[in-house]
């Protein structure tokens, strides 16, 4: 009886084993590939709903996963960067079935793209220096007419306005002015000097892939101007832009903004990409009633054309244009051309005309090695008031480049040469020798450099990035830019952690960066001869990434960073009312902050990308600390919320952005305007209906709460009565004074300036694209 009793137990084992082996034998295998735009999609989490069982994409989005009952399930598609996919397939016993997936990327700031941020292609994860990319999907929820307007919603960048009167702007990168920042096409320097104001209006925004931007001194690799930081505008490969593409929108205000982009094949191997912007404002507004225009009037056309030409082994070769020609003024309202350069009727009017030429080619060699190359001409015809200001700027670049990888190393070596003539009808060209005196003497600024880049992967974690960058400047002689940056990421790479420091150096042109020492009544003066500035950079960056099984992802992206300045140059509003003194600061100036973006994606559809940078610049002069004088935000927010009904195609999206005081030029003790700026805030809505596959109807309204910055003052411009002080009296040191005309004691000022007189308006438009 027992041993039945031990027979019977064995054979339960036995047959329970074999049921298992035999369960198993009939289970299923699911593989495939995920890719989005022909690339592999790297650590795509793939998983059947309602399941324990799942995988991760390998480097070149593999995936397999095994002992799979039979029957039918949802499998899910989860990937930073894109959006999620949902797929429902049955399977079989013992089937092999194959399902290959393909991925949209999102707007997504924290987006998994190939950048250039280190002057070569790589994988965002893989760059060892943090760059922010923002794609034109990004964009595309707050339409704008310029790559300027749309920069706003950016954390720690600003949009900066210089002048009531013509609107013209620089873009500020962690609180540092705009000199500070150098603006790239496709990684070449084509917008700096003259241009850096006047020249960032015309770039068409259907062309654009993506927008790189890296805080912090680049110039180890780009040389001057790139001491706050980078913004690189990547524009769009030919092969990858639809056969014809419009983009038209108008505002309540009357402005109208027009995008034409379209492709073209000659034969098999050469491909061109053609894209028209047109921009047409001219409906003067004064909701403010002091008698000028709220913004300025603007005709503006650009060209842009871009061919890429297929070679062996595939080796790169590309040439690309752009012409720019644009009128815009500002000023009392019963301005015409008539009055131009005049004093009866005032006004800020400006002709550009400009061109510009670029071009990469890879040298037929079995080494990667790269010349790029440049060339570009601004034509400058402006009046401010009676005051012309006639300028003309070529810049000419070449850069050759040898790209060798051998063992942990890759090897970055470059060389580059850059010429800079110059020339206005301002004392920055006189000449004032004694046998020359008076004499017009343009500037010819040559700059060749060296620079080396060494990148170490330690291990699959770590990464040692060493560089240095040698200069020689016809005019301040030698410089030299050395760098270090240090990566670590986790084994999922949901964590990375960067640290780096760096220096940079500036060479300043006041007339061509600064507009207010053109407009207004303010004479400029400077102390000495300016010094080329010199900055010091340390920062830390870190980055978490958490998505959950049910598809909800969670993205953290925080930076540190500390900036030390030698020679600064300071504009100094306050010594004298009547002046803009320019002068290099004897001690130290610093910039130092923390800045913070949060990304949200739910997978309900709702998406939040939400950012603060806190910022301290200030000055230390004889021990003592002073905060930066004017136009300094300590603390700057921004939010992009959308929330997307696939099945109707239907969008909404919420942008914004806040800005905490800063403090404003004043004339006198006796300016009623208020020395510092409120909170203030921008915030926009819009809504996207899309109709088929290639048309989407688009409309809103920007600034919601109609801010503009005048409320709470008495007047923006002072003394826009009396615009060429006519009837101002000077005491025996230049001082305006106090008269029954002139009850403040005041001059003409436009300089009062922190953001758009611009008000409420609706938005309407329509994009269409034709495969």
């Amino acid at each position: 009886m027992q041993k039945n009793k031990y027979n019977n137990s064995l054979i339960l084992i036995v047959a329970i084993i074999l049921t298992s082996f035999t369960a198993q034998s009939q289970t299923a295998i699911l593989k495939g590939v995920i890719k989005s735009e022909n690339n592999a999609v790297e650590l795509a989490k793939v998983f059947l709903q309602e399941t324990q069982v799942g995988t991760v994409t390998d480097t070149t989005g593999k995936f397999i996963i095994k002992n799979i009952l039979s029957g039918t399930f949802k499998v899910i598609v989860i990937a930073i960067g894109y959006d999620k996919v949902e797929k429902i397939i049955s399977i079989k016993e013992n089937e092999i079935k194959e399902l290959n997936i393909e991925l949209t990327s999102n707007s997504s700031s924290l987006n998994e793209v190939v950048i250039s941020g280190t002057m070569k292609e790589v994988s965002k994860l893989e760059s060892p220096v943090p760059v922010e990319v923002y794609t034109a999907k990004f964009f595309k929820t707050n339409p704008t007419q310029s790559i300027f307007d749309a920069l706003q919603n950016v954390n720690g960048v600003r949009p900066q306005l210089n002048c009531n009167v013509c609107n013209t702007g620089d873009i500020h990168i962690n609180g540092l002015e705009g000199p500070y920042t150098m603006v790239l096409i496709d990684g070449m320097p084509i917008v700096s000097g003259l241009s850096s104001v006047y020249g960032l209006s015309g770039i068409p925004q259907s062309l654009i892939e993506r927008v790189e931007i890296v805080k912090g001194p680049a110039s180890t690799l780009y040389g001057s101007e790139a001491v706050g930081g980078i913004i690189n505008i990547i524009t769009k490969k030919p092969s990858s832009v639809s056969l014809f593409s419009t983009d038209i929108f108008a505002t309540s205000w009357g402005e109208i903004n027009t995008d034409i982009a379209g492709k073209l094949n000659v034969g098999n191997k050469v491909q061109s990409l053609i894209g028209l912007n047109y921009f047409n404002y001219s409906i003067p507004f004064d909701n403010n009633n002091d008698g000028f225009t709220d913004l300025t009037m603007q005709n503006r056309i650009s060209v842009f054309n871009k061919w890429n030409f297929s070679r062996k082994k595939k080796r790169t070769f590309s040439l690309a244009g752009r012409y720019i020609y644009e009128e815009r003024w500002g000023g009392e309202m019963n301005w015409n051309k008539s009055y131009r350069g005049g004093d009866e009727v005032y006004g800020e009017s400006i002709y550009t005309s400009r061109w510009e030429f670029l071009g990469t080619y890879q040298l037929p060699f079995n080494e990667k090695i790269l010349f790029q190359f440049s060339a570009n001409g601004h034509d400058q015809n402006s009046v401010y008031g009676k005051t012309p200001y006639i300028a003309q700027q070529y810049i000419g670049f070449g850069q050759l480049t040898w790209n060798k990888e051998f063992k942990m190393n890759e090897l970055l070596i470059g060389a580059t040469y850059r010429y800079t003539f110059y020339d206005d009808n301002t004392p920055v060209t006189a000449s004032f020798d004694t046998i020359g005196a008076g004499k017009n003497m343009p500037s010819n600024t040559y700059l060749p450099g060296v620079f080396v880049q060494d990148e170490i992967s330690i291990n699959a974690y770590n990464k040692l990035l060493l560089g240095i960058r040698y200069d020689y400047n016809s005019i301040h002689g030698h410089i030299a830019s050395p760098r270090l940056n240090y990566k670590w990421s986790s084994k999922n790479k949901s964590n990375i952690l960067r640290l780096g420091i760096g220096n940079g150096y500036r060479v300043a042109n006041v007339f061509t960066e600064d507009h207010a020492a053109l407009t207004g009544a303010r004479k400029v003066e400077f102390i000495s001869d300016l010094k080329p500035e010199t900055s010091w950079n340390g920062n830390i960056n870190f980055i978490k990434k958490i998505f959950t099984k049910y598809g909800m992802f969670i993205g953290l992206d925080a930076t540190a960073y500390y900036t030390y300045f030698s020679n600064k140059i300071i504009a100094d509003y306050d010594t004298n009312p009547n002046k803009i003194i320019y002068d290099n600061i004897d001690e130290y100036a610093v910039s130092k902050g923390v800045s913070l973006n949060i990304d949200i994606a739910l997978n309900n559809g709702l998406k939040f990308l939400i950012g603060g940078t806190y910022m301290d610049v200030y000055n230390v002069e004889s021990a003592i600390k002073e905060w930066q004088l004017f136009f300094r935000t300590f603390l700057q927010a921004f939010w992009n919320i959308g929330y997307s009904i696939k099945k109707i195609g239907f969008t909404v999206d919420y942008t914004g952005n806040v800005y905490s005081p800063m403090r404003l030029p004043l004339l006198s003790d006796t300016d009623p305007r208020s020395e510092f700026s409120p909170w203030w805030s921008i915030q926009n809505i819009q809504f996207t209906k899309k109709i088929n596959k290639g048309c989407e109807i688009y409309g809103g309204v920007k600034n919601l709460l109609n801010w503009t910055p005048n409320k709470g003052n008495p007047f923006i411009i002072a003394r826009t009565n009396d615009p060429f002080d006519k009837d101002v009296l000077f005491d025996s040191n230049g001082q305006a004074i106090v008269t029954s005309s002139n009850p403040y004691g005041l001059t003409f000022d436009p300089s009062y300036v922190y953001g758009s007189n611009q008000g409420i308006r609706g938005f309407l438009g329509i994009r269409f694209t034709f495969n």
